[in-house]
């Protein structure tokens, strides 16, 4: 039985942060509009499936736990959410909160992850990328947590929001910001980041966690915060780390990088035309990785039930955390 907890913290707050792949910040960006982003869902209580944003009423949201990153500087628009695509997303996030998804302390294996969902740093696609995750996570005895980090401001108008979501994705991959300033935009994300780590291992006792085991997985710009928090240099240091359609460029692999799995769909319009030379970097730096390409998926499949073979990548990654150990209690 999946229990998920109420409980209040507070602790430090966190502050630096790695620079490699922000350039890709804009690409991210695009997911949200993305015709490609739209899926077929055969589960129904998913509630229609369409590409429209309709705004809903904040959903409940139990044993969510507000961590001390504070406010996000600047923000004036209130947080707000809205159903696409058949599942449900936040955005105007200005106050970071970490969730738990604890299996029964008869069955936990002592591991955890943390799981960042996606949405271009301007929405968070919390269910199919969050809270399905966490739940099939915690199904096979793993303690999850759900990341729902501060995200850059848009318009509070939902029509607005559209419009400027579509300006951002004409402008093209030729007019992306520099690396210097993405850099600087995913401060927040990765102090929440680094913040989360933190709340878990200082409750680690108490939900049944082995403080060596925690892991981070991120889905498209999520990846992004994942692969930035482990190669940063922080305390965060997750155990080993998944990266779901993220961008898979070059980086600097330290000799003490976490185990990698990685996974994306050939056919995803952001980064599966691009190379995969992420998974080269970890191979030369003689660090364990994983990767799976899929034929079909596009962008953005997480947890949806779709026709293509790039719904088996939970299992896939579930086997992989088998492999190494972290699905046994130790």
């Amino acid at each position: 039985m999946i229990r998920e907890t109420v409980r209040a913290t507070r602790h430090p707050s966190p502050g630096q942060r790695a620079t490699w792949l922000t350039a890709t910040v804009l690409a991210c960006a695009a997911i949200a509009v993305s015709p490609a982003y739209a899926q077929t869902l055969s589960n129904a209580t998913r509630g229609p499936v369409s590409d429209r944003m309709v705004p809903i009423p904040t959903p409940a949201q139990p044993g969510a736990i507000t961590l001390d990153t504070g406010r996000l500087p600047g923000a004036t628009a209130p947080e707000a959410w809205h159903s696409q695509y058949g599942s449900v997303f936040a955005r105007n996030v200005v106050v970071a909160t970490l969730t738990p998804f604890l299996p029964d302390p008869a069955s936990a294996s002592g591991t955890a992850v943390i799981v960042a969902p996606g949405g271009g740093f301007r929405t968070l696609s919390m269910q199919n990328e969050g809270w399905d995750v966490a739940k099939a996570l915690a199904a096979r005895g793993v303690a999850a947590f759900v990341l729902k980090y501060r995200l850059n401001q848009t318009p509070q108008d939902m029509a607005a929001f559209d419009r400027s979501m579509k300006v951002m994705v004409a402008r093209g991959p030729g007019d992306r910001p520099s690396a210097d300033r993405a850099a600087a935009s995913l401060a927040p994300q990765v102090a929440d980041a680094r913040a989360a780590f933190a709340l878990v291992r200082a409750h680690a006792r108490d939900w049944h966690v082995d403080p060596s085991r925690i892991g981070m997985i991120g889905f498209s710009a999520g990846a992004m915060l994942t692969m930035t928090t482990a190669l940063s240099g922080t305390d965060a240091r997750p155990a080993f780390i998944g990266n779901v359609y993220g961008p898979l460029g070059a980086v600097t692999v330290p000799a003490d990088a976490p185990p990698l799995f990685a996974a994306i769909a050939a056919d995803d319009p952001l980064f599966g035309k691009a190379n995969f030379a992420l998974i080269d970097s970890w191979r030369t730096a003689g660090r364990p990785v994983e990767f799976h390409l899929y034929e079909q998926g596009g962008h953005g499949f997480g947890m949806y039930p779709k026709a293509t073979t790039s719904t088996g990548w939970f299992d896939a990654f579930a086997r992989w955390m088998t492999m190494h150990g972290w699905m046994r209690a130790q």
